[in-house]
């Protein structure tokens, strides 16, 4: 074979190839559209992203409003599939939601498993304190001998937060409830998280203290998570997330919930 006949095989392979995954993915949205029906997963725990708020048992947060944005410039009914971030491979490949929207980090240890759209929100890990520990009053008091910091075991802020801090003690818990209890227990000074969730803490309760790094450490995107391979569909997402951003509704949708602070407008 010449490279004049290999060049226009290549060129009809790729074009029977990206056929054939538009065809594959294209059945997703048509799915939705002919059952009149999106399936949203969500993890409702996720204060300002998907929340069900304990006294009104409504789920709130900006992947609440985008979810209904998105069902509606569909036509079609929302269902909120509720998950959780150890079920987000799981409910992907059995087909339990078409998407996952609760802010999912795009990472390389998930990208195997799933599809991220064009990314919404970054954070990256901030601290929170007690307002009466008199020797943290910023971000810059946490890296000093005698300073435990507490970190949840496996997950990325672990060996981040090992690393960063030279002086401060890392103190390792099994649980994001165990973190709270080492910094209210005293045992611990702060204890590492990310924007939304150390927002929830200043939010709901009375002695919860934010602190920022002065330059943003382990920036993580979030984004949301389609089927792996459903390239399409992730087209279909991210020309939604395109208009979104270009009519000012994420942006307007982060504010109502404090997260303008992190909120990817470009």
């Amino acid at each position: 074979m010449n490279n004049k006949l290999k060049t226009l095989f290549c060129v009809a392979l790729s074009l029977l190839v990206a056929l054939m995954n538009s065809a594959i993915a294209s059945e997703r949205a048509e799915k939705i559209k002919r059952t009149g029906e999106i399936r949203v997963c969500i993890w409702p725990d996720y204060f300002t992203i998907s929340y069900r708020n304990p006294r009104t048992q409504q789920l709130e947060g900006i992947d609440i409003d985008m979810a209904h944005e998105l069902a509606s410039s569909l036509g079609v009914k929302l269902t909120f599939i509720e998950s959780s971030f150890s079920q987000l491979v799981s409910n992907l490949e059995k087909d339990a939601c078409d998407i996952a929207m609760h802010g999912v980090g795009i990472r390389d240890s998930r990208k195997p498993y799933m599809e991220f759209s064009q990314p919404y929100l970054a954070s990256g890990i901030y601290a929170v304190g007690t307002k009466d520990n008199a020797e943290v009053t910023r971000w810059e008091d946490i890296d000093q001998v005698g300073v435990i910091a507490v970190v949840q075991k496996g997950t990325y802020m672990e060996p981040v937060v090992k690393q960063a801090f030279k002086h401060a003690e890392v103190a390792v818990v099994d649980s994001f409830k165990a973190r709270e209890q080492e910094v209210l227990s005293g045992r611990g000074d702060v204890f590492m998280t990310d924007y939304p969730y150390g927002k929830r803490m200043t939010a709901l309760t009375e002695w919860a203290v934010l602190f920022a790094p002065p330059v943003p450490l382990a920036k993580t995107y979030y984004a949301y998570a389609v089927p792996k391979g459903e390239m399409a569909w992730l087209e279909e997402v991210d020309a939604f997330l395109l208009q979104m951003k270009k009519t000012g509704k994420l942006y307007q949708f982060a504010e109502k919930n404090g997260l303008s602070e992190i909120v990817v407008t470009e």
